[in-house]
């Protein structure tokens, strides 16, 4: 196998309508929200999950951190999953996620610490939003009245447009001998765009993918840097008003000044796209091709 040669970074958006993209357990579930920009966040360990699932669920791939149970139905510890494994090697040829994402385990003579290669910034709504409470009924009984439904409660958000950013690091896999090979990485990014279309949960029904972009660079150690910061979302209607990406364009002007002020930097820009996404470039319509002239530029086939 070959390990990656080059260093490249991600920026993925997707958007959510009428559900919570990743609700904090410590206060209600609710969908997490800035209290000072008032805009919507989901945990780098979020997008995780939805990848890891995916891959296990979708691509067949042996996963470590998932929730495996025993004959019996109860979750298999730490411990158990480890014995499964021969060695740290092992676990490394097998766990696409711990190829990507890393791991810290300590348990008995078996301790891992890698950091992986692969690493995610929280996303963030590019708009403000606001949230709702909605009650409804059930017409299953609960324990204590067994005579009639009993009511159910949730937080959702309307609308919310979300940008992640993250960095495939050669060096992090080159120094810690983590075999992270491109198919990997495709696999990766076909996690992040198929999975999230397949979260069809109760709460998470009403997500889609909209832009994936992956910058591949040419020199080592250098990568452009928050690429989510690159870019907005214009709207003539307020944020709290938005609820469709159509809405709304996204301004890639500063994303494409960066790209071309370091364009001898960059072996190749690859992409996928949304058919209903707008885009701008200084203050004209655009399509993402035309804004990526004079790059290298693919589609991805996801």
């Amino acid at each position: 196998m070959t390990i990656i040669k080059n260093r490249s970074e991600l920026l993925f958006l997707y958007d959510v309508t009428d559900a919570n993209p990743n609700g904090d357990p410590v206060d209600e579930n609710k969908p997490r929200v800035d209290e000072e920009t008032r805009k919507n966040f989901v945990t780098d360990v979020r997008l995780k999950r939805t990848i890891r699932d995916y891959l296990h669920d979708y691509k067949n791939k042996e996963i470590f951190i998932l929730e495996v149970r025993d004959d019996d139905g109860s979750l298999k510890t730490k411990e158990a999953r480890l014995d499964e494994f021969k060695d740290n090697q092992e676990l490394l040829k097998e766990c696409i996620d711990v190829r990507l994402f890393g791991a810290t385990t300590a348990v008995r003579d078996k301790v891992m610490t890698l950091t992986g290669p692969v690493q995610f910034k929280y996303g963030k709504s590019l708009h403000r939003v606001e949230m709702k409470y909605v009650k409804g009924t059930t017409v299953m009984p609960s324990r204590a009245d067994r005579r009639q439904g009993t009511f159910t409660e949730r937080y959702i958000l309307p609308y919310s447009l979300l940008a992640f950013y993250g960095v495939v690091n050669e060096n992090a896999a080159q120094r810690q001998q983590i075999e992270l090979t491109d198919a990997d990485v495709n696999l990766l990014l076909e996690g992040m765009w198929n999975g999230t279309k397949n979260l069809m949960s109760t709460s998470k029904t009403g997500q889609m993918p909209r832009l994936l972009l992956q910058i591949i660079y040419k020199e080592k150690n250098f990568h452009l840097g928050e690429l989510d910061r690159r870019i907005k979302f214009l709207s003539e209607k307020s944020d709290e008003e938005i609820r469709d990406i159509q809405d709304g364009k996204i301004d890639l002007t500063n994303l494409v000044k960066a790209l071309n002020d370091h364009a001898e930097t960059i072996s190749e820009i690859r992409y996928k796209v949304d058919s209903r996404v707008q885009f701008i470039l200084d203050d004209q319509d655009t399509l993402l091709e035309n804004a990526l002239k004079g790059f290298q530029f693919s589609a991805l086939a996801l």
